[in-house]
């Protein structure tokens, strides 16, 4: 197991899946994805958020803004 940091301070971490030629990529938000490419499985993580959500998943909510 592998943890990176990324550029914001966040945790990126690199298992290799056993019995298998399959690395999970975990980003610092949860998301996990599979991958046989290490360039394409650092490229998704450090792309983030681009990729992270399916298009099934919901739009995220709006953050709220504080008014003085």
């Amino acid at each position: 197991m592998d943890g990176r940091t990324g550029r914001t301070g966040s945790i990126y971490t690199v298992e290799w899946v056993p019995g298998t030629d399959l690395l999970l990529g975990i980003c610092h938000c949860g998301a996990r994805r599979r991958f046989e490419d290490p360039i394409e499985l650092w490229d998704w993580m450090l792309g983030h958020p681009e990729g992270h959500r399916s298009p099934a998943d919901p739009a995220p909510e709006p953050a709220l803004t504080r008014r003085a």
